[in-house]
């Protein structure tokens, strides 16, 4: 411990980094301990952390504006790849967690740092993400994750420790849920949500839009444009990424979009039950979906869908900053090529509706789909096809009537 004299500490405010930051002085012969909190559009949990963290004994904190790099180069190419991990989760936390490691990366070379902590709990999977990001960029940096050796054992013991300490919370042991809120989503965890078997009191915790039963009883019509798989612009006004999630956050809210009730299989072996809000995200991933039926060819199409899974689970499983990622975000960038349109979307109580898909890139041929007369498609055709596209089918029937 003696070697430990500068730790950069990856900080939210929150309780587990709260204490964090004197359990470093503790343990780590009174070190200086430097705070590093990253802005990924968490809003106005940024309030007020700089006296927090001072009061609490860091030499200082950094505040890092991350979004426009977590928009653009973690939220999109996930977006593009269609990746969505076991089928519902929208990987809101996952993909935060490089771009935020990655920084403190930086600024603890910068400071001359002897090791990086972060507070993730040896069950979860944030320890993994923030840790293969530090190892990839800094490989023979100390890593201290207090979760993992102190006497510590629940949050109400932290709680305990802070209170021993002065240290102010924003939570009570009736509101601690573990939360981790970004631009694109908002993740509630533990207390009562940790029985599947409860339904979630979701008038105590939503926080990011209402449930489908408070929404309007109108519906809300928006375009979504696309340029080569990147969402551009919202009913016709051009925006960037961040203030077009921004924007569609309000509007799914608004309309009970985007809330997911799941019980995932973590990387560390154990099945976890949370509550996500991803109002504008769930928009977003629909409407790509859409246009992509326009504008990929099926081949494309279905071999995309089977390494979406993949892609979802090296980003979920923090392997960000991997060859095969990046390999795999090199196939997606190549098919998002023609995927440019507009999507027009309904929103009503929960629901997220087509309403009409335009595209210059379009492979839909009407003339060719239509049921009226044609004279494009000769139907007599498809008898050949079928009897070769058919011809195992037959000959093993042929087969197995013989031996008959």
């Amino acid at each position: 411990m003696s070697e430990i004299k500068k730790v950069v500490l990856a900080y939210s405010g929150g309780l587990d980094t709260s204490i964090i930051i004197p359990w470093l002085k503790e343990n780590y012969n009174n070190c200086e301990v430097i705070a590093v909190a990253a802005d990924v559009g968490q809003g106005a949990e940024l309030s007020g952390l700089n006296e927090k963290a001072l009061k609490t004994g860091a030499s200082k904190l950094y505040i890092e504006d991350l979004t426009k790099e977590f928009t653009e180069d973690f939220i999109f190419p996930t977006l593009k790849a269609g990746a969505v991990y076991e089928g519902k989760y929208l990987l809101g936390t996952s993909f935060a967690r490089p771009v935020i490691a990655k920084r403190i990366v930086e600024i603890a070379q910068k400071e001359g740092a002897d090791a990086i902590a972060h507070g993730c709990t040896g069950k979860g999977n944030d320890q993994v993400r923030f840790e293969l990001t530090i190892k990839a960029f800094a490989p023979d940096m100390k890593i201290i994750a207090p979760w993992r050796i102190w006497d510590l054992k629940s949050r109400d013991d932290e709680i305990d420790y802070a209170e021993a300490r002065n240290i102010p919370l924003n939570i009570t042991r009736e509101t601690n849920y573990s939360k981790d809120k970004n631009l694109w989503h908002l993740s509630h965890e533990g207390l009562d949500l940790e029985d599947p078997a409860n339904e979630p009191m979701y008038d105590k915790i939503l926080e990011m839009g209402v449930t489908p039963e408070k929404a309007p009883d109108k519906a809300t019509y928006i375009t979504l444009s696309f340029e080569k798989g990147i969402p551009v612009a919202l009913n016709g006004e051009n925006m960037n990424g961040t203030e077009l999630i921004y924007a569609l956050n309000k509007l799914g809210g608004e309309n009970g979009i985007g809330i997911v009730d799941l019980v995932e299989n973590r990387l560390v072996g154990m099945k976890s039950r949370g509550v996500y809000e991803t109002p504008g995200g769930a928009i977003l991933y629909h409407a790509h979906e859409v246009l992509e039926t326009l504008c990929l060819d099926r081949e494309t199409q279905h071999l995309k869908e089977q390494l979406a899974v993949k892609f979802a689970e090296l980003v979920y499983f923090g392997q960000w900053y991997t060859p095969v990622r990046e390999a795999l975000t090199a196939f997606v960038d190549k098919t998002q090529e023609t995927v440019t349109g507009d999507v027009k979307l309904k929103l009503y109580k929960g629901n997220i509706m087509n309403a009409g898909v335009t595209s210059p890139n379009s492979l839909y041929n009407m003339e060719i789909a239509t049921f009226d007369e044609d004279t494009v498609y000769d139907q007599k055709d498809s008898e050949g096809f079928i009897n070769l596209f058919g011809l195992p089918i037959k000959v093993q029937a042929m087969l197995k009537k013989d031996k008959e």
